[in-house]
């Protein structure tokens, strides 16, 4: 899933992103977002977040949805 819609995006999911040094190469980095930035529904480039380690950047994929709503089956 990508990351343009801010709906589809929740604290606690893991994502990559691409921090704004990195747009040139688009090497992206894994982390766990902390926080939601963009205020608006959607953006072209990607919602920017804020990751639990720090780092500020735009979401390019969506790797697993958040801890909480994971549900194991038997």
């Amino acid at each position: 899933m990508n990351g343009t819609k801010r709906a589809n995006i929740k604290t606690g999911m893991l994502v990559n992103i691409v921090l704004k040094k990195d747009q040139t190469s688009g090497e992206l980095t894994e982390g766990i977002v902390k926080r939601i930035l963009t205020k608006t529904p959607k953006h072209p480039h990607g919602i920017k977040v804020m990751l639990d380690t720090g780092e500020v950047g735009r979401v390019k994929e969506i790797l697993e949805e958040e801890e909480d709503e994971l549900i194991l089956e038997d």
